[in-house]
């Protein structure tokens, strides 16, 4: 059996699970967060089951959260993440490697190198997350004493975008002759200074290493706000959203794709992949069954930092066991604090029910067999709620190695999903085009080994 559409699917691994009690589930791993060893074997299973991508979050601080919650949270301590998607570069071959940078607290030249050179070390297969970083605490690390406001962090972004994507384009994809006979490394009539200077940013340029390998790293970007949907329109091809339903994963989809359109994007060149936690079980009782427990193992001063910080609000003075007050906006991330409201008033939940719900994880879930989570997969993809999943794992190793060796199968028998990688790259196994140099026309193929040497 196959189809047309196929699924993207991405892995949530940093955490390497986003569950708060995931932990301490029997069986789990408790420090695989931190053990190269384990992260080179769960990665390793990914490619094997075909996993277009290895997606690394990033955070800027620890204290972002009550000591109390901080003592009983397994993402204390993490790799950085190129240091990391590096190594696992060198044990891998065709499984993308996805990485969040900020565009609040970092440069743009930074950025750029750290992705080209991942481009290249890799051999094409890295993709960029774009995150302007909503975290006061975040602000106290980089000499800063509040966090940039909410508007301003993305206008910022966009202009950082630019200047990242325009260091990529510095050389020519053949400006690395490298003439023994005439002494002649690189043709300076190849290279571009791009001499950018902004409102938020000033930057001369070049980039000190040669164009990646796919061009540009695939550009993603999980904003759900008004400013970060029109960014996503405007920039990204992988957009990591968050709808807790198929009706509203439907409404975003159509949403972003239709600002694809309003400004001559194709809607087809970016895949919209929003975050699934997925329990699998032989029995639909036996998988939620699993969610139970694993949820019973998230400990209530866990659960309410995690509410606090999501919110962007302390309620922890409140009565837990009393209705959310009145949440005002602040500079944290707008589109989750308004779906938290919107459910703890439709749902009629106390703060301690939200704190619970979310505590472990409150988003998009598919709790059942293989089959039940193929069916619903397969709904999603249909109805256009989106174009495949980054799929969070409840426990490690088992949830992972339960999603690859039972519903990936699942998925590949009803023609859902690829059972051999299409080509050697992230943009190519996603299906995206290698972007044009915006400064220089294309003198000739650049075959693929000089293009990576």
């Amino acid at each position: 059996m196959s189809q047309s559409k196929q699924l993207k699917l991405g892995a949530f691994m940093r955490p390497v699970s986003i569950h708060t009690g995931a932990w301490r589930y029997p069986g789990a791993i408790p420090d695989a967060n931190f053990n190269f060893p384990v992260l080179k074997r769960l990665i390793q299973k990914l490619e094997q089951g075909k996993f277009d991508a290895f997606f690394m979050a990033d955070h800027l601080a620890v204290l972002n959260m009550p000591v109390n919650a901080l003592k009983r949270s397994h993402t204390v301590t993490s790799f950085e993440p190129f240091t990391l998607l590096s190594a696992l570069a060198a044990v891998t071959e065709r499984i993308g490697l996805m990485a969040t940078a900020s565009t609040t607290y970092d440069a743009p030249y930074h950025i750029a190198r750290r992705f080209a050179s991942l481009d290249h070390i890799s051999g094409g297969r890295a993709g960029w997350n774009i995150v302007t970083t909503a975290n006061p605490d975040a602000a106290l690390n980089f000499n800063l004493d509040e966090e940039m406001d909410h508007d301003e962090r993305y206008a910022r972004a966009r202009e950082f975008y630019d200047v990242v994507t325009g260091l990529w384009d510095s050389f020519a994809d053949d400006a690395f002759v490298r003439d023994v006979e005439a002494g002649i490394y690189v043709d300076p009539a190849r290279m571009h200074v791009l001499d950018h200077k902004g409102k938020h940013l000033s930057m001369r340029g070049p980039l000190n290493i040669a164009r990646p390998v796919q061009g540009w790293p695939v550009i993603i970007q999980a904003g759900a706000s008004e400013a970060g949907r029109q960014l996503a329109a405007e920039t990204a091809e992988v957009v990591f959203g968050a709808s807790p339903s198929l009706a509203a994963g439907k409404a975003f989809y159509a949403d972003v794709k239709g600002r694809m359109r309003a400004i001559g994007r194709d809607p087809d060149s970016m895949k919209i992949l929003p975050g699934a936690f997925v329990v699998v079980g032989e029995t639909i009782e036996e998988a939620q069954a699993k969610r139970t427990h694993l949820d019973s193992l998230v400990h209530y001063d866990s659960s309410i930092g995690s509410l606090n910080g999501m919110l962007g609000y302390d309620v922890s003075g409140f009565d837990p066991d009393g209705p959310l007050p009145d949440i005002p906006q602040t500079n944290a991330s707008q589109s989750a604090r308004d779906r938290l409201v919107t459910v703890a008033r439709e749902r009629n939940l106390t703060i301690r029910e939200l704190a619970l719900r979310v505590g472990g994880y409150g988003g998009l879930s598919f709790v059942g067999t293989p089959a039940s989570i193929a069916d619903d997969m397969q709904t999603w993809l249909d109805e256009e709620g989106s174009d495949g999943f980054n799929v969070m794992f409840p426990y490690l190793p088992e949830g992972l190695d339960d999603f690859v060796d039972k519903v990936v199968p699942e998925l590949q028998r009803r023609g859902l999903f690829r059972t051999e990688y299409e080509g050697a790259t992230l943009r190519e196994n996603l299906g995206l085009a290698r972007p044009a140099n915006r400064f220089f026309e294309p003198a000739e193929e650049v075959p693929r080994a000089r293009a990576q040497a």
